[in-house]
């Protein structure tokens, strides 16, 4: 029988959101056989074997098995590849996401905004990509593909601290995926060609090192073509990824709205939100900027709890070296006797 609960290791488990979702489908939490709990044990306990220390929580690792079926095997893989690319992505995303500053967003967004925006029904992020105004040789003029990678994992590192567990407290059940708004008007041949390699290594980002984050996947404003190149393309891809995906044409308010809502929704894709300066797509609003449902990422609080405990100490020395007891030093230190001055050079 199907586990109801989450069954947790208290060595990296300290969660600090709800951990189970409200319909659990099979294979996540909360809906989990007993074969599948005990390969999250054999994945934890073949990498601690291979010395990985970090990213061993069970939410993480029932990620990667999903993504391989349950396998242990190609799930260790595939999780031994995404540390690695860790390590080398942008000299280490652990340090990138604290560090990156992406200041030429506002410019690159002229041609191709990328951003997550509020919630849909269900309470999961909503992530928008316009590619129709896309124009690389402007963009390559304000950035690179490289800084525009990393803004990319930057965000994936946000998404999953602080934004989801963040909606996950708002909406009181576990939330890992977002729901995506892909919108295809304006491209043609040309500029889909120019931005062909930017996709194609963000696609494999996606897919390879953070898998298990789609939710449902609207491509909108799609051209007839795609629609029917993407009939012949489902036939190969896994049912459980075809349900998520819905290709659509111009009339797609009516289905996006049934999913997100209208509050939301961008004006300009059927809803009524028209965020103030910078527009919607500069806002970054959502439950992970409400003070009742956010929390800073871990890694900044662990930054803010080393630097408590670092100035703890040098107010304890300092304490310290006030109240040490009088004996400890002498009360009058013999007067030096002053040297007589050096003699003149003859």
């Amino acid at each position: 029988m199907a586990a109801k609960t989450l069954k947790t290791d208290p060595k990296y488990d300290d969660y600090d959101f709800p951990t189970v979702p409200a319909d659990p489908l099979p294979g996540h939490p909360g809906n989990l056989t007993p074969e599948q709990e005990k390969a999250v044990e054999d994945l934890r306990a073949a990498l601690e074997k291979d010395g990985y220390t970090e990213r061993l929580d069970t939410l993480t690792l029932l990620r990667f098995l999903r993504a391989r079926k349950f396998d242990v095997d190609l799930s260790k893989q595939m999780f031994i590849d995404c540390e690695k690319w860790r390590k080398e992505f942008g000299g280490g995303v652990d340090e990138l996401v604290k560090t990156f500053k992406y200041t030429e967003r506002a410019e690159v967004f002229k041609y191709y905004p990328q951003y997550y925006h509020k919630t849909d029904k269900d309470g999961r992020p909503v992530y928008i990509e316009q590619l129709g105004k896309v124009d690389l040789t402007a963009m390559y003029k304000i950035t690179t593909q490289e800084r525009m990678l990393q803004n990319l994992v930057v965000e994936y590192e946000k998404v999953a601290d602080p934004r989801l567990p963040a909606c996950s407290r708002k909406a009181g059940q576990l939330l890992e995926t977002c729901c995506t708004i892909m919108d295809l008007k304006g491209v043609g041949i040309s500029n889909a060609n120019s931005v062909l390699g930017y996709v194609q290594a963000a696609s494999k980002i996606s897919q390879n090192y953070y898998p298990e984050r789609l939710g449902k996947l609207y491509v909108i404003n799609a051209p007839w073509a795609f629609t029917g190149i993407f009939a012949i393309i489902k036939r190969f891809l896994d049912p459980v990824t075809v349900q998520k995906i819905h290709v659509i044409g111009g009339g797609y308010k009516d289905e996006l709205l049934s999913q997100i809502p209208k509050e939301n929704l961008p004006k300009q894709f059927g809803g009524s939100c028209e965020c103030g300066d910078g527009g919607c797509e500069m806002s970054d609003l959502g439950p992970w900027h409400d003070p009742e449902f956010a929390k800073p990422p871990k890694w900044q609080r662990a930054q803010e709890a080393a630097a408590a405990n670092a100035a703890t100490g040098t107010e304890n020395t300092a304490s310290a070296d006030a109240t040490a007891p009088a004996a400890a030093v002498p009360a009058e230190a013999p007067k030096a006797e002053v040297a007589a001055p050096a003699p003149a050079a003859q």
